[in-house]
Order: C-alpha cells, then structure tokens, then sequence
C-alpha cells in the first residue's frame, strides 16, 4: 500500500496502474479498500483501479472533524496526486456520499458514478439514534460481541465474512484506533443534497441489494429517477448492504456493461 500526502491527509491507497480509464473506489463507513478486492480482480486487466482507505478507516487516520465534502475533496487530491485528469467514482454507502459530492463539486473530475447501495438523503432519526448507540458501544472498549454481529449482518448478511470482518474490526480497536467519534460524527451530522442530484449530469448506474436493511433500495429507485442521465437500478437478490462483496458476478458483470456504455 502507498500513503499519499495530499489536502493536509496521510491517505492509504492501492494503484493497478496501467495508461487506460480510470476507476476510483471508495468504500463504505466501517470497511476499507479491501472490500473491493473481487472488483479490482475483474476489471484492472481493462481499467486502472484506485482504492483507498477513507478517514477513519483502513490506515488512513482521521485527526479532526471532516465532512463528506471533505472526503471528496480528498478524492479529487488522490486523483491529482495520481496525476489523472477524470475518473469513474465508484462509491459503496458512505463512498457513495462522498462520490456523489465530487460530482457536484467538480463535475470535470467526474466522469460518471457507480452508486452501491448509497443515496444522497440522510437517516430517520429513529435510525440516528440507533448508530448512536452502536458508535457509543463502539468506543466504550467492550468486546464488540452481538452488536458486531448485528453490525455485520446488515452490511454483509453472509457468516464467513461477519466473522472475518468483526475480527478486523477487533484488531483495529485493540491496536488503539481513536478516531471511530470523527468518522460517525460524519456520518451521522452529513448533509441532505437530494434537492441537488439534478445537479449531476454524468451517467449514474445503481447498484442495490434486495434484502438491504440500512438503505432500502427504494433510495436507489428515487436517485434514479430525479438525475438526469441515470443508467438503471441493477438489483441484486438476496444481498444486503454490500452486494459488491457478497454476489460479485452479479455487480461485476453490471459494471462492466456500465463501463463499456460509456
């Protein structure tokens, strides 16, 4: 892994190489750049891959508050310090966020996006208060124990990789990660720029698990339909939050398509 110092970050990051398009990965909120490995396998012989471990996460460390906006900020330094001009922004949940951010905030950096079980709205607060109580767990030094299990099973819905998850995610706590209440706190505090999608005139392909429980796919129904220049809802039967991860034929084969449309 490379470490970019890019926008006043240290950011962790992997680079397939290679002079074709460019695709950059951003994951989803307790994951990191890994959780595109079965991605980057079947498409880097075709396209240059950029992963990177967001604020918080991963080997990138979060040492103040951030925003989303941020992070697309962030985005956008990599791809400079990469030196590429544009790239596909491919964003799974908070990737989607933030993805969706770079396309509003530099819509010449931004060729299309790839939205993975994300939306541009914000939670109910019935749902806030829920994460609440999981950060607050979280950071109280407790074995993660049921609530990692819960925490697992909504994003992942598959027991093999709940359980190599959660063991990342103890290792990450025991090795003293501090910066959990900076990353939910962007999570929890991010802005609702659904009355902006229109905005966005780059082609957006969806991706979304039938069975997801922490952004239905409704959300993915909507963004569809208020953008411009939406490419369809690839639904994925039987996934959860992270379909990339969980049914990668299905999501590999509707990027590719996606990918080849453009």
């Amino acid at each position: 892994m490379a470490v970019a110092a890019v926008n006043g970050q240290q950011i962790t990051y992997e680079d397939s190489g290679g002079d074709l398009p460019a695709i950059l990965f951003s994951h989803g909120f307790l994951m990191d750049n890994t959780m595109f490995d079965q991605q980057v396998a079947a498409l880097s012989g075709d396209y240059r891959c950029i992963r990177w471990d967001e604020r918080g996460f991963g080997q990138t460390p979060a040492t103040e508050h951030f925003t989303y906006w941020d992070s697309a900020d962030d985005a956008v330094a990599l791809l400079d310090h990469l030196g590429i001009d544009n790239a596909v922004f491919a964003g799974m949940s908070q990737g989607g966020f933030l993805s969706l951010r770079a396309a509003l905030r530099y819509p010449d950096r931004v060729t299309a996006l790839i939205l993975i079980d994300s939306e541009p709205g914000v939670d109910p607060p019935e749902v806030l208060e829920g994460y609440k109580g999981m950060v607050g767990h979280w950071t109280s030094g407790e074995p993660l124990g049921e609530v990692g299990e819960m925490v697992a099973g909504l994003i992942l819905g598959d027991p093999d990789l709940n359980a190599e998850w959660i063991a990342k995610w103890e290792a990450r706590r025991a090795a003293g990660a501090e910066d959990m209440e900076f990353a939910a706190m962007t999570l929890l505090d991010r802005d609702d720029i659904t009355d902006r999608i229109g905005e966005i005139t780059v082609p957006i392909l969806s991706i979304h698990g039938e069975q997801d429980q922490s952004i239905t796919i409704d959300k993915a129904e909507a963004l569809q339909a208020a953008v411009p220049n939406g490419r369809g809802l690839t639904r994925v039967p039987g996934a959860a939050h992270a379909p990339n991860m969980t049914h990668p034929d299905i999501v590999n084969a509707a990027i590719l398509s996606f990918l080849g449309s453009l």
